[in-house]
């Protein structure tokens, strides 16, 4: 079957294609609907990508991040007209241990695979997940990144220890109000404290029992557990700071992505006997734990909603254009896109 692929083939350069796509007896067709912009998607769109990195991977259609409507089934496990969210991970084999986002033969989405800028996505059954009846779609657009946060909190989970009195979240960000905003609907009786850079930006975690900015933490201020959603350059400061302020034997989340390597100061690590869980991307199981905890806690679903900042129809090239530029001077929330192209 023929269908058509928005490839980005330049930085700030999209073209379209048309490929022949192979059906099989567990294959999906899906048509996009609702899509949602990460900060990998704009790397690559303004060309910020290592240049050796861009032309390895383009021409490639972006985003990962999306929910659409089943048209046909061959498996017989979706309705025509069923919302799906398209799970970007593909893995090509299982593992005992290896959980599937992180085998290292694992394709996904937008990274080296084509993404969901087409006008049909053709998936595997099990790369699919229902979006439950009171999940509005501008919020299901974005589960992807919602998904990889509640994988990071369920990891640390179990190496954590039982003290739950205050969790600390190093970011002010779109990565960090979503971690608070489920460490809230997970944890209801802890304490949760948001260390960030910008104030404006802290208001809006009107919902944590405190907010500081990373230049006015009280130095004898300790928390129980850590989640360090900063990324970049500030991941050397916000993990220094949660080693500083962290009780001994607490542990530490990392979820910021560095380019670059950090120095981490490894003599208070092993003075206070701290555990440091990384993680990455997320697995279908965690797309169907977190659709449950959207369907099952109102107050945090509706915050979720409150962060969508742009909202656009697409129904052009040239609106695509327009949709990234308005997402790249963006300084908060997330945007989606409903696809018409």
């Amino acid at each position: 079957m023929l269908n058509k692929i928005y490839r980005l083939v330049a930085p700030r350069q999209f073209e379209s294609f048309i490929i022949e796509e192979d059906i099989h007896e567990d294959t999906v067709i899906v048509r996009p609907t609702f899509l949602s912009i990460c900060h990998a998607d704009q790397r690559y769109y303004t060309g910020s990508r290592d240049k050796v990195v861009l032309r390895k991977k383009l021409p490639m259609a972006l985003i990962h991040e999306g929910i659409g409507e089943v048209v046909k089934d061959y498996s017989g496990t979706f309705l025509p007209g069923e919302r799906v969210i398209i799970v970007p991970s593909t893995p090509i084999e299982t593992n005992d241990i290896i959980a599937e986002n992180y085998l290292p033969t694992s394709l996904f989405r937008s990274s080296g695979y084509d993404g969901l800028m087409q006008e049909y996505v053709f998936a595997r059954k099990d790369r699919l997940v229902r979006v439950l009846d009171n999940v509005p779609s501008n919020v299901a657009a974005y589960t992807e990144l919602i998904s990889v946060s509640y994988h990071a909190i369920k990891r640390l989970q179990r190496v954590m220890n039982k003290d739950q009195e205050i969790f600390g979240i190093w970011g002010d960000g779109n990565l960090g109000y979503i971690t608070a905003n489920l460490l809230k609907g997970l944890f209801p009786k802890a304490k949760l404290y948001i260390f960030g850079k910008n104030e404006d930006k802290l208001n809006f975690f009107s919902f944590a029992d405190k907010v500081f900015t990373i230049d006015e933490i009280p130095q004898e201020l300790m928390i129980s557990q850590a989640f360090e959603c900063v990324g970049g350059t500030g991941s050397y400061f916000a993990i220094q700071q949660i080693i500083d302020h962290i009780k001994p034997q607490g542990a530490i989340s990392i979820m910021g992505v560095s380019e670059n390597p950090i120095e981490i100061n490894t003599r208070l690590v092993l003075e206070k006997g701290l555990t440091i869980s990384g993680t990455s991307r997320s697995s279908a199981d965690d797309f169907k734990e977190t659709i449950k905890f959207l369907s099952n806690h109102s107050i945090e679903r509706k915050r979720f909603e409150n962060l969508v900042g742009i909202e656009t129809k697409i129904n052009s090239i040239s609106d695509l254009h327009d949709f990234f530029e308005a997402e790249f001077s963006n300084t908060w929330g997330k945007a989606v896109m409903e696809w018409n192209l």
